[in-house]
């Protein structure tokens, strides 16, 4: 046997080899680019979030669900249009932030505010210079005209300032991007919308 055809009945085998182990092996990822960060999350969610980034997520979906309660009601007994006008944008902003924060408590494994230690507690601890979330609508509820555009606007900006405090927290102590990432955004959002609302009281 020649020399060429030994040469060729190694390389064959070696050859085969490979291909069967490129067949075999997960698809590249292009160079510069990583896994999605949502699968690492969904299948490692114990260490995609530590216990700031839960109390975070029940606390402002609770907080964002007393906020959007009380702009639905200043959207119909709002005398002004920039009152009726802040509140449809409340409205709109909190809505998808609440299912955004709802989505990543049940890929993390962890309970919806209402399935939790604070199930029972409503909107408590969202104290409104004293008000509770029930006592401010009730507040709300008994003013009409100018006199309801005054109390909607102290009361929520009141509100939004312990949205800021809850943010803040997160900010610091949160280990998710992505819940960091939203607390930014709110502290961002909601001090601008307390500079407006005091301008408009």
């Amino acid at each position: 046997m020649n020399s060429t055809r030994l040469a060729l009945i190694a390389v064959v085998p070696a050859a085969l080899l490979a291909l069967l182990t490129a067949c075999a092996s997960p698809v590249a990822v292009p160079a510069g680019t990583t896994a999605a960060p949502s699968v690492t999350r969904t299948t490692d969610s114990t260490a995609s979030h530590n216990e700031s980034d839960t109390t975070f997520a029940q606390m402002m979906v609770t907080h964002h669900e007393g906020a959007i309660e009380m702009a639905a009601l200043a959207e119909t007994k709002g005398s002004s249009s920039e009152v009726r006008n802040l509140a449809g944008r409340i409205r709109a902003a909190q809505g998808p932030e609440i299912e955004q924060m709802r989505g990543w408590l049940k890929d993390w494994g962890e309970p919806a505010p209402e399935d939790s230690d604070m199930g029972g507690m409503g909107h408590e601890g969202m104290d409104m210079g004293g008000l509770d979330q029930q006592a401010a609508m009730d507040e709300l509820t008994k003013q009409n005209g100018e006199a309801f555009d005054k109390a909607f606007l102290t009361l929520m900006i009141q509100h939004h300032q312990g949205a800021l405090t809850m943010a803040n927290q997160e900010v610091a102590t949160g280990a998710n991007t992505e819940a960091v990432a939203l607390a930014e955004s709110i502290i961002a959002a909601q001090q601008k919308e307390i500079a407006e609302m005091q301008a408009l009281s």
